[in-house]
């Protein structure tokens, strides 16, 4: 696993370990949730490469972004750059439906994640960046 740098990184610490230490402030089921996840990425893509990008934001790419891991009160945000062009026949995406690029999935605290078709999901970024498409299918009507 590769890590970059963003503008932002703080005392010379590198992308792995700003997440890292994200992930341990929070101390409560919203550490714990995005560490899972950020492990679950990793194992479906061992050559990820974690970024500290805008202020804070943990990010996760391969031929660039495929997901970003953010924090808040209520929710664990994993937020897919690409995800309207993804198939998610689980239909893992629950939040930003509405929009013709991202779709986001909202985790809250006690809920679990369907981890094959996570990993899934994590593939079919990866592969929709590598082959350079970024335009969402277009729908039958």
């Amino acid at each position: 696993m590769k890590t970059k740098s963003g503008a932002s990184q703080s005392q010379g610490q590198s992308a792995s370990e700003l997440i890292s230490k994200r992930i341990a402030e929070l101390g409560d089921w919203r550490g714990d949730t995005l560490g899972r996840m950020r492990k679950l990425i990793k194992q479906a893509d061992p050559d990820v490469v974690e970024e500290w990008k805008w202020m804070g934001t943990p990010t996760f790419s391969h031929d660039g972004i495929i997901c970003t891991g953010e924090s808040y009160k209520k929710v664990v945000k994993l937020t897919f750059a690409k995800g309207a062009s993804l198939k998610d026949p689980a239909r893992l995406f629950n939040s930003s439906l509405d929009g013709n690029v991202r779709r986001a999935i909202d985790i809250h605290e006690g809920e679990k994640v369907d981890e094959s078709a996570f990993k899934t999901l994590i593939r079919q970024a990866v592969a929709l960046n590598s082959s350079g498409k970024s335009k969402p299918a277009k729908k039958a009507k």
